[in-house]
């Protein structure tokens, strides 16, 4: 899983990017699929926001969260996004019973 974190209008500090990376983790426990993630971190006035794209295996999910503090922001935009991954497995996964009378 390659992780990428840019900054618009801040300054990524190495302690966010951990935060970021480490936060972000938590999605290959649901999915392995995960190939690359692109989060861009952007502060105007006093609204912090953090936005992600995830590109999994056969789509892109995208999900974004704003708060005033930017922690806060990645906390809540890694449950959006988790909550996404298991919504696109879930679509992945066979749901239909296989024949069990042949």
């Amino acid at each position: 899983m390659n992780v990428s974190v840019t900054g618009h209008h801040v300054d990524v500090t190495e302690a966010l990017r951990n935060y970021a990376a480490s936060k972000l983790e938590r999605l290959e426990r649901h999915f392995d699929h995960v190939t690359d993630i692109h989060v861009i971190l952007s502060v105007e006035k006093l609204r912090q926001k953090a936005e992600a794209t995830i590109n999994v295996a056969g789509n892109q999910l995208y999900a974004d969260a704003v708060n005033e503090d930017m922690y806060a922001a990645l906390d809540l935009l890694t449950d959006k996004l988790d909550r996404q991954v298991i919504k696109h497995k879930e679509k992945l996964r066979d749901h239909h019973k296989k024949d069990k009378y042949i």
